[in-house]
């Protein structure tokens, strides 16, 4: 009885924490969302990599980096504070385009929602 009791309590945590974005797994390769990002257009997604080309444009408040994993690069806008350059980094975003033709995107980009935790990737 008591195993039984401990594996459905098991199987509701698993339930409940397999939505939760701070766990260190999950996330979307970079190189997925470039091959096809007609399928990832809107979504929210997590991603993680080494903060590359950091820029902030005082004027008008553009605040950019790129983010590298193994399978690629892309550009992430952020309106909170960048990230330290060559450090890594994971974040919970939003995939945006300016326009896909024959499956090639223009202005692919990712808008940053939230920071999430490294652990040590």
């Amino acid at each position: 009885m008591r195993r039984r009791i401990a594996l459905i309590f098991s199987f509701w945590l698993l339930l409940l924490l397999a939505g939760c974005d701070y766990l260190p797994f999950g996330f979307t390769p970079i190189g997925e969302i470039v091959q096809s990002p007609g399928s990832f257009e809107g979504k929210t997604i997590k991603v993680k990599g080494e903060v590359l080309e950091v820029t902030k444009i005082p004027l008008i408040e553009l605040k950019s980096y790129t983010l590298r994993d193994d399978s690629g690069e892309i550009l992430v806008l952020t309106e909170g504070t960048l990230p330290t350059l060559n450090k890594k980094a994971a974040i919970k975003s939003q995939v945006k385009t300016m326009a896909i033709i024959n499956e090639q995107s223009i202005g692919l980009r990712l808008i940053e929602v939230e920071k999430l935790p490294t652990f040590g990737f």
